[in-house]
């Protein structure tokens, strides 16, 4: 589907192998599970692709849009099995990746016992080491939409105030593409968990048409005390969402420099706010809204359509291709929001992070066959909900 220079997306950043381990024991805690000296007996373990490349990318790859991975993995064994799980969905989604010999290959040890939290070992390996270099300029040539996930995960990405990440997102601007970018939460109490997050959009946002983040990364990036106060009484921000804050938040990533704000809200929904600078919405690239009358000073909220959901692995970043795909056919804000959530609704019907996903045409025939959207649980203060759109509009809407 995409050779070398035919590709409307590129999908980079961070990608790692998931080793999931069967374990079948009673619940009987971790700290009776894993006791030094003890031999623990596990069926097979299930091995795949995780991260924003692996995700997003492969959910574009099945959405039907043509696109490129460029994730940064060693020569190692597990740098192979990652290449060759990616050939699996298709043989060209392996070409665009970066292979470093003498790196490590990241990779996330899941333990997963039936009824205990689950535990993850991680290793960033070559994530870490990423950087604008790893890019080849003529990788740029024909592309339309160049999207960077997770920089939250990749120490290069956040070190020295995002100096690196601005770099690389500004040759992707400067080279004519539209660039958007999602984010993954620190650990808090990680070398990341530090890092001054608002220094680091002030300097990436300039360079990104648009940011998809979830609101628990956003009010921890740039609120962070709301964050820390949250978490000691054990609650997840997300609960605390409402249209007052909403605005807040997205506000100030359009005065960062973004032109277009979506803000992942689990399952009440994908909330989307637009430049009211018109100027900007047509410096977007070259994936740029194709009527940009339609997307000028938008805010707008749909909710998530109604299924039975069996995980929720990867669901933020099926929804993500879901609205990069709208974007690169061309549809209004409306549709766009609405595909994305439908793309993501259909990412949860599976347990895994992309199998869900079906073609185009499918998602969009579903939704026009009158799917039912769930309420969501948000305090919308002044919004108003159109039945027809099945879509809510905040009172920074300037339809």
């Amino acid at each position: 589907m995409c050779a070398n220079r035919s590709c409307d997306v590129i999908a980079a950043g961070h990608i790692c192998l998931d080793v999931i381990p069967t374990i079948g024991v009673p619940a009987q805690g971790l700290d009776r599970l894993l006791q030094p000296g003890k031999l623990v007996q596990v069926g097979p373990a299930v091995a795949s692709t995780g991260g924003a490349v692996s995700n997003t990318g492969i959910a574009l790859h099945r959405l039907g849009v043509p696109v490129r991975l460029m994730g940064k993995v060693g020569d190692d064994l597990f740098g192979r099995a990652i290449l060759d799980l990616l050939r699996e969905q298709g043989p060209e989604l392996a070409e665009g990746m970066i292979v470093v010999p003498g790196e490590a290959t990241s990779y996330t040890v899941v333990i997963s016992p039936p009824g205990v939290d689950r535990v993850f070992l991680h290793c960033p390996g070559a994530n870490d080491t990423f950087g604008a270099a790893d890019v080849d300029p003529d990788a740029f040539a024909g592309v339309r939409l160049f999207h960077f996930g997770y920089p939250p995960l990749m120490k290069r990405m956040y070190a020295d105030g995002g100096a690196e990440l601005a770099a690389l997102l500004r040759r992707a601007k400067e080279a004519g593409l539209t660039v958007s970018m999602d984010m993954a939460r620190p650990d808090p109490n990680s070398e990341a968990g530090a890092v001054d997050w608002q220094a680091v959009l002030a300097a990436a946002l300039p360079h990104v048409d648009v940011f998809l983040p979830s609101f628990d990364e956003l009010v921890f990036m740039l609120d962070r005390p709301l964050f820390d106060r949250l978490a000691e009484q054990g609650d997840e921000p997300v609960l605390h969402a409402d249209g007052e804050l909403l605005a807040r938040l997205s506000g100030r990533l359009l005065e960062m420099g973004a032109a277009v704000a979506v803000i992942k809200l689990g399952d009440n929904g994908l909330y989307m706010r637009t430049t009211a600078d018109r100027q900007r919405l047509e410096r977007m690239g070259a994936a740029k809204p194709a009527s940009p009358d339609g997307w000028l000073g938008r805010e707008l909220m749909a909710e998530c359509y109604r299924v039975e959901v069996v995980g929720t692995t990867g669901a933020g970043d099926c929804t993500i291709a879901g609205w990069l795909c709208g974007l690169i056919k061309g549809l209004d804000p409306e549709a766009t929001l609405q595909s994305a959530v439908a793309t993501g609704a259909c990412n949860v019907e599976r347990a895994d992070a992309t199998s869900g996903i079906p073609a185009w045409e499918t998602v969009q025939a579903r939704m026009a066959a009158g799917w039912d959207k769930r309420p969501h649980a948000l305090k919308l203060q002044r919004w108003r909900y159109d039945t027809a759109a099945q879509l809510w509009f905040g009172p920074h809407d300037g339809r």
